[in-house]
């Protein structure tokens, strides 16, 4: 997806969580954004798989 396609938006998130995502981002070398992206792109991917089990 081109950057110019994504959407901004304001996320609100309690300061501790937001230090773990940084922590996890900086493990496996992404910004704290793509990090975000890369957990909701997962989580959309699991529970799709989940729904086509159920079927």
């Amino acid at each position: 997806m081109a950057e110019k396609d994504k959407k901004a938006f304001v996320l609100r998130i309690s300061p501790a969580l937001l230090k773990e995502v940084e922590i996890w981002a900086a493990d496996e070398f992404r910004s704290t954004n793509g990090q975000i992206e890369f957990l909701l792109t997962q989580a959309i991917k699991s529970r799709k798989k989940g729904k086509a089990k159920e079927e």
